[in-house]
């Protein structure tokens, strides 16, 4: 390793918590959510979320690409922050873009995650003298430039035909990133360069999703003021605060605890896209939370319809499929609480159509209840035990 690149690399010695760059990068996520919330809430169908979804893997990879590059460079190099500050414009752009990326739009959004990606990716090839290193970053690379015909193609369609290129440029990142990017001419990356601080890792991604939470009491907070402070309002703002807390709780209940610890026990090299996986299906839930409770706040009474019922139960029910699928990359294991969660949400989701939107959330913010009390018990009479995640 040259003494160019050395500095560049983060210290395995050094504090591995957070900086304060790194916080900045989040903080332009709560916009991001927000207007995925928009965007949501603006077309309450199958397609909508669809397309939701689509811009929450995109936006849900930069955030990766960025808390990656602050795990394995040291984000108080100037070369290092510069990087992440553009990155930072770049995902500012894509998150006041993403409402109208399938409308007039599609160009900025696309053309921003290009630049965003492909110019971090880039500008830390030019950085770097390692040779490992760099040919990682060229696999990368490659398929980021594959994955970019897709978005600009689709970005200057419309209609289904930009959805299912962006399908398909989104299935090419997350894909090849799993298989460590098999390239022609260079091979698949090694794993060791895919090995991550336990303990940034896991720091980086309870942040992650806490900052999807202050997007709901964001959410909820504004809605409440537009509606005004009556009772029936009140009532919905205590569930969903409810609703918040009883996500914070069920999410940290073990694995968000000792997911750090969990990581350092691992027999081998860990890689952070499983876990980038899974927290973006509990992000995934999220959304659709914020936008159900965005509807109960202004309209406590009266008719739910479907949609309405889809969001209302359909995030948490997404929430938990999530939490699962998260206790299992750092535990291997699944507690029956959650699918039996899902189950219930799903069971239920029929009737709700007979009460008042304010009653479907409280049957939601019920189902979390019984699934966190599941967990205390379980806890106190299994004490947690420290299991390595998939490597």
């Amino acid at each position: 390793m040259t003494r160019k690149t050395a500095p560049l690399l983060r210290s395995l010695k050094g504090p591995r918590s957070a900086t304060f760059l790194e916080l900045l990068i989040d903080v332009v996520f709560v916009l991001a959510l927000a207007m995925l919330s928009r965007l949501l809430l603006a077309d309450l169908s199958w397609v909508g979320a669809a397309q939701t979804l689509i811009l929450l893997l995109a936006l849900s990879s930069a955030w990766a690409v960025a808390s990656g590059i602050c795990n394995k460079f040291d984000p108080r190099r100037p070369p290092i922050q510069m990087l992440i500050l553009g990155a930072l414009l770049g995902t500012l752009v894509m998150a006041a873009a993403a409402p109208e990326a399938f409308g007039d739009r599609g160009l900025d959004f696309a053309g921003a995650y290009i630049a965003t990606q492909l110019g971090s990716v880039g500008i830390l090839t030019l950085l770097l003298r390692d040779r490992e290193i760099r040919r990682t970053l060229m696999r990368i690379a490659f398929w980021l430039g594959v994955s970019a015909v897709p978005w600009i193609s689709g970005a200057l369609v419309q209609g289904s035909l930009r959805g299912m290129l962006w399908v398909l440029a989104v299935a090419v990142e997350y894909f090849t990133a799993l298989l460590l990017f098999p390239t022609p001419g260079l091979g698949r990356a090694s794993v060791t360069k895919f090995a991550f601080s336990g303990e940034h890792l896991a720091d980086r991604y309870r942040q992650f999703f806490i900052i999807a939470l202050g997007e709901l009491i964001l959410v909820t907070g504004q809605t409440f003021d537009r509606s005004g402070f009556h009772a029936p309002q009140f009532a919905a703002v205590l569930t969903a605060f409810a609703t918040t807390v009883l996500l914070w709780r069920i999410y940290i209940f073990s694995a968000g605890t000792l997911m750090a610890e969990a990581i350092a026990a691992a027999s081998g090299p860990v890689r952070a896209r499983p876990v980038v996986y899974v927290h973006s299906i509990m992000v995934a839930g999220i959304i659709p939370i914020s936008v159900g409770y965005e509807l109960v706040i202004a309209h406590p009474f009266g008719h739910t319809p479907p949609a309405w019922i889809a969001v209302i139960l359909g995030g948490p029910a997404l929430f938990l499929t999530g939490r699962a699928l998260f206790e299992f990359v750092v535990f291997k294991r699944v507690s029956w609480s959650r699918p039996i969660g899902v189950l219930v949400l799903a069971i239920v989701s029929p009737a709700v159509i007979l009460v008042p939107p304010l009653g479907g959330a409280a049957i939601a913010s019920l189902v979390l209840a019984g699934v966190l009390i599941a967990d205390e018990i379980r806890g106190r009479r299994d004490p947690p035990e420290l299991r390595p995640p998939v490597g």
